[in-house]
């Protein structure tokens, strides 16, 4: 099984911004897609961002224009940049990947944020 670590996660201010990093075993560029989902309390797992192999981005429409999906292919690395936080944001947010020719997802054990005063 392919091991993902997510680190960066904490507690910030409304408003406030952290990186999210999340670090693969393997060649990021083994995958069709590398992305972040998010589970806040008493809620199902929700999609955040994701970063195709060939670089293409998506988000969903709560985070679009806050948050930035990165890549750096030589660190096997892939990074949630997260700006304007707000409490909503409060998750635990998960590393995810998909490897080309597979069906099923594998997943990192997810790194807390939480966005309060």
């Amino acid at each position: 099984q392919v091991q993902l670590v997510e680190s960066g996660g904490g507690l910030v201010q409304p408003g406030g911004s952290l990186r999210l990093s999340c670090v693969a075993s393997g060649s990021i560029l083994s995958h069709d897609y590398m992305g972040w989902f998010r589970q806040a309390p008493g809620k199902q797992r929700e999609w955040v961002a994701s970063i195709s192999a060939g670089g293409s981005t998506n988000y969903a429409d709560s985070v679009k224009g806050r948050f930035t999906i990165s890549r750096d292919n030589a660190k096997n690395t892939v990074f949630l940049q997260m700006s304007s936080l707000r409490p909503e944001d409060t998750a635990v947010y998960y590393c995810t990947g998909r490897l080309s020719g597979h069906v099923n997802n594998y997943w990192g054990r997810g790194t807390q944020v939480t966005v309060s005063s």
